[in-house]
């Protein structure tokens, strides 16, 4: 269909993990600036250590400044006209909402080393985010999924792999915890596997709105009459973290990253796409109309493609990285990690979030508030 031709499964991943090219540690541009950088990005996707390798290797500050939405970034931008940050990460399926409100602004490809990274995951800032034709004005940064998580010690699924049926069940009843809108979406799949719903229904719904009002009308009237069974919605990493550990949550919908730290840390929790297949997403680096300290965000690209900063990078927050060879410099244990969660033919069954447009996104919001209100 048209609008997943965004990603494709196959050649988003191809490569991510595996070490493609040999690269220089640092480059000179790195070395070459000073000052500091206000950046707007996802609460767990700059580790400390990274970003103080960052500021030793350069002199340049790092003001971070954590989200835990899309819908953050969007509702900052357009507060404040564009200012106040010279980075932010909105995912790649947003463009469609970012291009009439023109608060981005186009890299200079001649000064972003784009080589080092996955060339599908490249081409999606030249097929979706060049804006009028002109420039680019999204950079590939993280990928990761939205799964199935759960407490290995007090669940685990029926069959080989976790469905997202599993976080509405009887079974788990007040022990399960989900973001709203992607935990609806994912109830959709689970009912066009159950049979509850028409086939293609889900993605069917981002063609026209029309479709899209029947569709979720649906799904809402289904997750509304479960609700008393979800413990907790969840907005950022930490809210999923502490769902897991210390709020009574046994199986959740979540990104990738939070329960991967987890397992890491030795903690009884796993990740493991759904058999309807996991929700794929790539979040990225765009530079708002309004920043400043322009050297320092070329500066701070530079250093994010190098291998070794990103490799040690996603040890620790547990999302994968688009840097070519950067897995070269991640432990055993995010390899072994890795594996685990998407085993068999996993990877190959991945569902890219289609693009959003502003009419989805909208229409979304109405049917997510009738079920949160319910």
């Amino acid at each position: 269909m048209t609008y997943r031709k965004t990603i494709s499964r196959r050649s988003v991943l191809k490569g991510a993990g595996a070490a493609a090219l040999a690269a220089p540690l640092y480059s000179k541009s790195a070395l070459a600036s000073s000052g500091e950088i206000n950046i707007l990005m996802w609460s767990d996707y700059l580790p400390p250590s990274f970003i103080e390798e960052f500021e030793t290797l350069t002199g340049i500050k790092v003001n971070y400044t954590g989200i835990g939405s899309n819908e953050e970034i969007i509702n900052k931008m357009k507060a404040t006209g564009g200012q106040g940050f010279d980075i932010v990460s909105p995912t790649n399926n947003r463009s469609l909402q970012w291009e009439p409100l023109e608060l981005l602004q186009p890299f200079d490809m001649s000064k972003v080393p784009i080589d080092l990274v996955n060339p599908a995951m490249a081409a999606i800032g030249t097929d979706a985010w060049n804006f009028a034709d002109s420039g680019v004005h999204w950079l590939p940064h993280i990928w990761g999924t939205e799964g199935i998580a759960y407490r290995t010690d007090l669940w685990l699924p029926a069959g080989d792999a976790p469905s997202y049926g599993d976080v509405w069940s009887e079974e788990n009843a007040g022990k399960t915890m989900g973001r709203a809108h992607s935990m609806m979406l994912g109830a959709g799949l689970f009912m066009e596997r159950s049979g509850e719903m028409e086939p293609g229904s889900v993605w069917a719904a981002y063609n026209d709105e029309e479709t899209m009002r029947t569709v979720w009308s649906q799904i809402t009237d289904w997750c509304v009459a479960r609700k008393d069974r979800i413990k907790l919605i969840w907005n950022d990493a930490d809210t999923q973290k502490n769902g897991l550990l210390n709020e009574g949550v046994v199986v959740g919908q979540t990104w990738d990253g939070p329960p991967l730290a987890l397992k890491s840390a030795g903690e009884p929790v796993h990740y493991q796409a759904p058999i309807e297949g996991a929700m794929a997403w790539v979040d990225g680096m765009a530079m708002p109309t309004g920043a400043t300290n322009i050297d320092q965000v070329y500066a701070f690209i530079d250093f994010a493609y190098q291998a070794k900063p990103a490799g040690v990078a996603i040890d620790s927050h547990g999302y994968n990285s688009p840097v070519l060879g950067a897995d070269q410099y991640s432990g055993d244990t995010y390899k072994k990690n890795f594996a685990e969660a998407y085993p068999g033919d996993s990877l190959a069954n991945l569902n890219p979030w289609p693009a959003e447009a502003p009419w989805y996104a909208e229409t979304r919001t109405e049917f997510v508030n009738k079920f949160k209100s319910a």
